[in-house]
């Protein structure tokens, strides 16, 4: 994948047909399932922040061209007006290409992929157990945080995925208050960063590493 950064809010990438194929997409769903569709956009944009340091918050700006040969997608996040009232684009409209939306990608792409989430809702709630999935750039960044203490509790397993590993954590909801989770979460994203894959993907096509107790084990190797 082909990734532009154009300014501090707006990004543009290039996705092959073929590249799409190798992530274990195929053609057709990408126009005609959303949950398919969605995943592959929220994996792009994770290479996107691994890549460029673009943090999604917010609403987005999204425009899609459907190539011979693959996708040009353009994001913009929009900013606060300066009354705090509405969001609005933070670029002039001469300055962002006038590229033509695919009737088909714009209907899967447009509100779809603004995060559903706010900064106090970071979480996903299922069965009374919340879940938070963390991505890492580089390994040692893992081994950093398993000498933090306080997490050797946690209910974690480790995952190695196209060339990230992705740690995955539980906070069932009878064992813990939001504010333990919140200081928690904190220490967790001084070293990585959240994703927007679901865990259910980084099962089905990743490794896993350490099935439980990841930091304790992580210490039994690296000490």
């Amino acid at each position: 994948m082909e990734i532009e950064r154009i300014d501090e809010y707006t990004v543009k990438f290039y996705i092959s047909y073929g590249d799409i194929e190798e992530r274990g997409f195929d053609r057709e769903e990408i126009w005609y399932n959303r949950e398919r569709s969605e995943e592959l956009f929220w994996e792009m944009m994770d290479e996107v922040h691994g890549e460029e340091d673009f943090v999604v918050e917010g609403p987005l700006w999204i425009q899609v061209q459907a190539l011979d040969k693959g996708l040009e997608v353009l994001v913009t996040k929009a900013q606060l007006s300066k009354d705090g009232q509405k969001f609005e684009l933070p670029i002039p409209n001469d300055k962002i290409k006038d590229i033509p939306v695919d009737d088909k990608i714009e209907e899967l792409l447009d509100q779809h992929f603004t995060p559903h989430h706010s900064d106090e809702d970071e979480l996903m709630l299922e069965e009374d157990t919340l879940e938070f999935l963390l991505a890492f750039k580089d390994f040692e960044d893992i081994i950093s945080l398993s000498n933090r203490e306080g997490l050797d509790n946690l209910d974690t397993k480790l995952y190695h995925f196209e060339g990230k590993y992705y740690l995955y954590t539980e906070f069932p909801e009878d064992l813990y208050e939001e504010d333990e989770i919140d200081d928690i979460l904190s220490v967790l994203l001084e070293y990585g960063y959240e994703t927007q894959l679901t865990i259910h993907r980084i099962q089905e096509y990743g490794k896993e590493i350490i099935p439980k107790n990841v930091f304790t084990e992580l210490r039994k190797y690296f000490s």
